[in-house]
């Protein structure tokens, strides 16, 4: 059995074999599979980052193995509109739903309440297996915030000290620039 352990960056060449993985599958750190040329591994990686499509893996022997995405079912809701688009976007994003992002497409795991929903809004719905890569979520490899500082209101340096909860609890030490006192 291959045992699998190591992710790379890049590679100069194309791998040698590949893993077809869903969703599901993709987030579990221990992973006990068939690889897509019949070959038995075990996919060990650390927990918390799960695997990416088309990232590549190098077994203990040297193999190099790309993850593929799966067809699985899945619900995938357009619309002709952006800001129905956008009203759509938020319903589900504020129900926590996890959710692949296109042009003006949605894509979900089956779930008749959402399928309703959008629906509600004039989207249209098909149920046809797709490969499913939702977002990873608004803090999910980000090391810290943001601030625009392009409009009138921001004209004096000031410092904030606080925590900011997104999750995590993170201490902070940002600037701002306001023209007033916190």
């Amino acid at each position: 059995m291959l045992q699998i352990s190591t992710r790379l960056s890049h590679v100069h060449h194309i791998p040698t074999d590949s893993v077809t993985l869903d969703y599901d599958t993709r987030q579990k750190a221990r992973i006990k599979v068939l690889t897509d040329n019949g070959n038995e591994a075990g996919i060990f990686i650390e927990r918390g980052k799960p695997l990416l499509i088309n990232e590549v893996l190098k077994s203990e022997c040297g193999q190099h193995i790309q993850v593929k995405g799966a067809l699985e079912p899945v619900m995938t809701a357009s619309c002709s509109d952006w800001l129905t688009f956008a009203k759509v976007c938020y319903h589900l994003g504020n129900r926590h739903t996890k959710l692949q992002v296109g042009e003006r497409w949605l894509r979900f795991k089956p779930d008749h309440v959402l399928a309703e929903l959008v629906l509600q809004y004039g989207c249209t719905v098909s149920e046809a297996p797709a490969i499913f890569e939702p977002e990873n979520g608004a803090y999910k490899g980000i090391s810290g915030h943001a601030h625009h500082t392009d409009d009138k209101h921001h004209e004096n340096d000031h410092q904030h000290e606080g925590v900011h909860k997104h999750g995590l609890v993170q201490s902070l030490k940002h600037v701002h620039i306001h023209g007033h006192d916190h």
